[in-house]
């Protein structure tokens, strides 16, 4: 699936190994070199190919390796703004990756995607619906208070409760379909909570590492409004000074617990402060990392990749990311509301050209509704591929045709044209997907939408056409990811919460849900492959692919890489002299 690309006749090498979560493989981030190996830590000679052919000869001399040197500011460009910095109101990744710096949960993830204890000491399946958490002792927030179960409790029940945030209106928090079967929390003393759910839960684990504890008594005291301005936890930097749409300046914890034991080193970070920029635009930040102003940046775009590649000062590092990516369409609404314009959509699109012209070949076509590298993605599904012929043909049956030869097919009268719908990060992609279409005789036009709190509401609402957009499946699981794009949407429930084509299939409820709670792996692959299959046949997106993530730092940036669900933790990050 991966191997060698060529893009703008820089030819970049992807090494994909592999990784284990839960016994299943899943891929890991690799970093990208150019045409000979690098050698690391040492005197670096890279011979890197041009459009000329010439090969050019760059000589790096690295700094020594000392171990992990303590002070300095390192400052990342973030790709879009921050939501909040509440961590129980919120799904965006970007968001989580700040709040990861400053808050911890009972459990974290690897970048290379493995479940481990954090501030919990022990976890113990005591039944198959309760989960007993021992917390360590000695762990204090940032202002000082201890943590104990109060605060776990506290932080949970503010989760799973209805309208248990209530600012800057009563709401329920957007985390509670991450951990939906948690029915209540249980003090058993000072340092052991007992989580009840309503039904096993095979992926607790997995999902309880979105979950980040706040200290109860600091909460209280200050409220909701209060606490969103100055925010405290006990992760391993402390929230300064910033704004949501600029930056948010963290620094040091000194007193820091350490984070979790299998990851070390343990103790408070060697970096004195954590700047999170906000910078959109991608030229932007590939300017500020090639200047210094910053020390890492999310989010190369292809075109960008041999610049960076060429830069001495510039680490490129890739893998596939964890945010498979589909043009869905309104089911509900002409003309996707027909099953064979909605099939002949996907002969329609050329993903494989897409994924080379647009992200320079860096990522994968999908087959379908959930990642490739999800632990129950169905093998025998098997991408539509493109076909302009048959798309036409059964346009051609759903009675679209150019009866009047103005290169544009039409029906009873009207032309066939959309709008596709996009948020700035994917606007390439809905472009390239509309110029497809556009070719075919189709009238597929392109609107950006710049804030995402008005167009979501629009879609969920059954009031837009089509969207070119992804979601992210951190957990490798169809939980918390396959019931928010293809289930029925049920208000309240977290289900169908990004359900943007309005598909519903009672069939496809019931399998959902009974793959939510069932602890047998065997039983669960075949609910959800049953449950994929059908998704397959009815169509409700144009599946396209899945990209790779690519992120590029600094070469005095130690210990970073990036991590396949998007967070960047900058616990153990370093600056070398």
């Amino acid at each position: 699936m991966f191997g060698n690309r060529k893009l703008a006749g820089l030819t970049i090498f992807l090494l994909i190994t592999a990784m284990i979560l839960a016994g299943c493989p899943a891929p890991t981030p690799v970093v990208i070199e150019v045409e000979k190996e690098v050698i690391v830590e040492k005197t670096v000679i890279e011979t890197v190919v041009v459009e000329k052919e010439v090969a050019v000869e760059v000589v790096v001399t690295a700094t020594p390796v000392v171990g992990p040197q303590k002070g300095g500011t390192l400052v990342i460009g973030l790709s879009a703004d921050i939501a909040t910095l509440d961590p129980a109101d919120y799904r965006e990744t970007t968001t989580e990756t700040v709040l990861r710096n400053m808050f911890d949960g009972l459990v974290t993830r690897t970048s290379d995607g493995r479940v481990l204890l954090e501030l919990a000491e022990s976890a113990t399946l005591v039944d198959e619906t309760t989960w007993e958490f021992v917390l360590k002792k000695g762990v204090t927030f940032h202002n000082g208070e201890a943590l104990t179960a109060e605060d776990v409790k506290f932080t949970f029940d503010r989760i799973i409760s209805d309208n248990g945030i209530d600012y800057p209106e009563p709401h329920t928090s957007p985390r509670k379909g991450l951990i939906s079967p948690l029915e209540s929390v249980e003090i058993v003393d000072d340092y052991t909570v007992r989580l009840h759910l309503s039904a096993p839960f095979p992926v607790a684990m997995q999902m309880l590492v979105h979950q980040q504890i706040v200290p109860k008594d600091y909460f209280e005291e200050v409220g909701n409004e209060g606490f969103v301005k100055a925010p405290v936890g006990c992760g391993p930097f402390k929230f300064v000074e910033g704004s949501l749409s600029e930056q948010i300046v963290m620094e040091r914890f000194d007193d820091y617990y350490g984070g979790a034991d299998e990851l070390p080193p343990v103790g408070p970070p060697p970096l004195d402060r954590v700047i999170f920029k906000i910078l959109p635009e991608a030229s932007t930040r590939v300017a500020a990392l090639r200047t210094g102003e910053v020390n890492i940046i999310q989010k190369v775009p292809a075109h960008m990749i041999p610049l960076l590649a060429t830069d001495p000062n510039v680490r490129l590092v890739s893998g596939p990311s964890t945010r498979p990516a589909w043009m869905e369409m309104n089911v509900n609404k002409p003309p996707f509301d027909d099953l064979r314009v909605r099939l002949a959509m996907n002969y329609a699109v050329d993903a494989d050209t897409i994924l080379e012209t647009v992200l320079g070949g860096l990522g994968i076509v999908i087959p379908g509704s959930l990642s490739p590298y999800n632990n129950f993605a169905d093998p025998t599904l098997e991408p539509y591929g493109y076909d302009a012929d048959k798309a036409l043909e059964m346009l051609a049956e759903a009675g679209w045709t150019d009866s009047d030869g103005d290169g544009f097919l039409d029906k009873e009268g009207e032309k066939f044209a959309f709008v596709v719908d996009v948020r700035p990060a994917n606007k390439d992609r809905a472009e390239a997907v509309a110029g497809q279409l556009q070719e075919l005789g189709i009238d597929a036009s392109v609107r950006v939408w710049g804030d995402y709190s008005v167009l979501k509401p629009l879609m969920l609402d059954g009031e837009r056409t089509a969207y070119v957009g992804d979601w992210g499946d951190s957990a490798f699981d169809p939980v918390g990811h396959f019931e928010a794009k293809w289930h029925s949407r049920v208000e309240g429930t977290g289900n169908g919460r990004g359900n943007f084509s309005g598909y519903s299939n009672p069939r496809v409820d019931e399998l959902i849900e009974a793959g939510e709670v069932e602890p047998d792996v065997e039983k669960r692959h075949e609910l959800y492959d049953e449950a994929q299959q059908i998704v397959y046949e009815a169509v409700p997106a144009v599946f396209l692919f899945l990209p790779d993530i690519v992120e590029a730092c600094t070469v005095n940036t130690q210990k970073w890489t990036v991590a396949a669900d998007g967070r960047l933790n900058m616990h153990d990050v370093w600056l070398s002299p």
